[in-house]
């Protein structure tokens, strides 16, 4: 019966969510408590009518277990602080049933989803925006291509690419031999896929902005410092409302004028997708 109330309010949460992150980079803090206390506030209700602890118990087993994947992701840099809170909400939302484990639970599955997903979700949208600004990232992907560094690891990945050739001939299994050179084939792509991913962030993603503009959670590039004073920096991880405010009086003063942000990829397009995909498929890859 909850899940008459549980589907429809996770979706419009997401499409609101993934609306706002395209929109203006930024998933507002209301939607994401309000989807927390949404599904514990169901939950509770319908624990309280029936006279069962399990709903309620189920949706905190998945707050919590969404808690410690989402502060794990915002910490690592791979989420915003928007992504990794409506992941809580969805936790508490769906919940865990945790005296049934037969069976992969629904959290875990929409879990690998969204990182099945996610990762081709970004893939794409790099694509676009290298295709977007495709005179500076070519600019970019060509110096970052010739760098010493990607330079030395091609020369490396050559020499353990023939190593591992090597082995073709001594093994007579189609399978390995398959596996030999698929490992090759990674190897190899391994190099391109990150001058590539690094020349998208270095010419597309990276871009002054006046502070006034600052939303809380930007990441902030490049390290700003006043008087030999940190103010705020990429070591941050997101920029709060504290320095926004002593940012733009700082611009007011005279003694800042840009601060250099690194746009993130909008990520809630693909939770929402990632969630439609379980609901109607399930787990796709098992």
């Amino acid at each position: 019966m909850l899940d008459i109330f549980i589907v429809p309010l996770c979706v419009l949460a997401l499409a609101v969510g993934s609306y706002s992150d395209i929109r203006i980079r930024e998933v507002p803090d209301w939607l994401s408590f309000g989807l927390i206390y949404a599904g514990l506030g169901l939950r509770a209700v319908y624990s309280a009518v029936m006279w069962q602890w399990e709903p309620l118990a189920f949706g905190m087993a998945g707050f919590f277990a969404f808690l410690a994947i989402a502060y794990l992701m915002f910490y690592t840099g791979q989420w915003g602080g928007g992504d990794s809170k409506l992941l809580m909400g969805l936790g508490a939302m769906i919940g865990i049933d945790f005296l049934d484990l037969s069976g992969f639970p629904f959290l875990l599955v929409l879990l690998m989803n969204i990182l099945i997903i996610g990762a081709a979700y970004g893939i794409c949208w790099s694509i676009f925006l290298a295709v977007k600004h495709r005179k500076k990232f070519a600019r970019r992907y060509r110096k970052l291509i010739s760098s010493p560094s990607a330079q030395a690891s091609k020369r490396i990945i050559l020499l353990a690419s023939a190593v591992i050739l090597t082995g073709v001939f001594f093994f007579h299994d189609i399978v390995i031999r398959m596996l030999l050179v698929t490992l090759v084939a990674i190897l190899v792509l391994t190099v391109y896929l990150w001058v590539f991913a690094k020349a998208v962030e270095q010419s597309c993603m990276i871009r002054p902005i006046d502070p006034e503009k600052l939303t809380e959670g930007d990441w902030i590039e490049k390290e700003v410092k006043v008087d030999g004073n940190h103010i705020a920096g990429p070591k941050d991880l997101g920029v709060d409302r504290k320095q926004i405010r002593k940012l733009v009086r700082l611009k007011r003063q005279g003694r800042i004028k840009k601060i250099i942000i690194k746009e993130g990829i909008p990520f809630l397009p693909s939770f929402l997708i990632a969630y439609l995909v379980t609901l109607i498929f399930g787990n796709f890859v098992f």
